[in-house]
């Protein structure tokens, strides 16, 4: 019988290394929702009710030979893991894979498919009737969501507050200064170095005028306002052995070789790893081809395990489908024209119509 590899967590690093490993172990996926949820296109899916459909996408054709499992997992140590239903899963591997939370709407925070996109319908209904749109957080979702915003509604006005004293800070200053400059041809708003005196008194996403101002006294006024920040790990769901390798901030120590601290058998990637980098959909991809390949070489005996070395800082930030700039290894800072071709033009839609089996044929 081949070993049962069970994966917790259906993301970007999760589908993958589950993919990866359907021909050489028994793999079960599990998720709690009902489809594959592309983060990376969440924004545009916010301004383009279009663009919608396009970043779910349905699990069933992932897997050819394993199966993938529509629930929760509620407790996970070495080879065991118990599902919300009371389902038990005996583990020869164990890939943590839970990914984090983010606000609404640059992930989804529902489960099925068709709640989450009325959900995001109702967002663009009560963006589109705004007139002046307060974003809190200069990181990159704040300001991709601000492109986004005005590629479609170029004549709103988008305020950007954030308590750091620039944007992109851990990034070259000629990605800056580009970022900067294309933000203000957009009119976009950059408000740094203080944060609100309080928040808006309706809630995020929710149509309402609302008056604030930050402490360096700087009056706003808008209509609509979103939290563009505030990455929490999904792991609290780890029991057992794995309970001492949860951190004080919710990730988990890993290896070099991505196991667990502490473990042969369980390996964690992307968002909940204790690894000083960014955490992006890119990352966890990254991540999955060394787990998936390392369990792959544990299952056939195959000798050293490959490690895992975070690269320099790169970053792919569209501002609408056809600005932007990046910072990418070995080939410095590039404009919007690249940022386009990489990323922004359709938000790698394409590469993952082909992971999840829903290219056309």
């Amino acid at each position: 019988m081949s070993p049962t590899v069970v994966v917790i967590g259906g993301g970007y690093g999760g589908s993958a290394t589950a993919k990866a490993l359907d021909g050489v172990a028994d793999v079960v996926l599990v998720d709690q929702k009902d489809a594959f949820f592309h983060a990376v296109g969440a924004l545009r899916a916010v301004v383009d009710p279009e663009f919608l459909p396009q970043v779910f996408f349905p699990y069933d054709k992932l897997l050819t030979n394993g199966r993938v499992v529509r629930d929760r997992a509620v407790r996970a140590e070495p080879g065991r893991v118990t599902l919300a239903s009371g389902e038990e899963i005996s583990a020869d591997y164990i890939v943590l894979a839970t990914g984090s939370g983010y606000p609404f709407p640059a992930k989804s925070d529902i489960d099925d498919t068709a709640a989450a996109q009325r959900k995001y319908q109702a967002a663009h209904d009560d963006l589109r009737t705004a007139d002046h749109v307060l974003l809190l957080g200069a990181g990159p979702v704040g300001l991709e969501f601000a492109g986004e915003i005005k590629a479609v509604w170029p004549e709103k006005k988008v305020v950007i507050v954030d308590p750091v004293a620039d944007i992109l800070s851990e990034y070259d200053p000629e990605l800056r200064e580009e970022v900067r400059r294309q933000l203000a041809e957009l009119d976009v708003q950059l408000v740094l170095g203080s944060p609100l005196k309080e928040n808006p008194s309706t809630a995020p996403g929710e149509r309402g005028a609302f008056h604030v101002s930050t402490a360096s006294d700087v009056d706003i006024t808008a209509d609509i306002w979103f939290r563009c920040f505030g990455v929490v790990p999904n792991t609290g769901y780890l029991a057992g052995a794995l309970t001492d390798v949860r951190l004080a901030n919710g990730e988990v120590a890993v290896t070099d070789t991505l196991q667990v601290k502490g473990q042969d058998t369980v390996f964690a990637l992307g968002d909940i790893t204790d690894i000083a980098e960014s955490k992006r959909a890119g990352t966890a991809m990254r991540h999955a081809n060394v787990v998936a390949g390392n369990i792959k070489a544990l299952i056939e005996g195959a000798g050293e395990l490959a490690t895992y070395q975070a690269g320099p800082a790169a970053i792919l930030l569209p501002l609408g489908p056809t600005g932007g700039a990046a910072q990418l290894p070995g080939k410095g800072v590039l404009g919007a024209e690249v940022t386009s071709q990489h990323k922004g033009a359709d938000l790698m839609t394409g590469r993952f119509r082909e992971l999840f089996g829903t290219a056309a044929s």
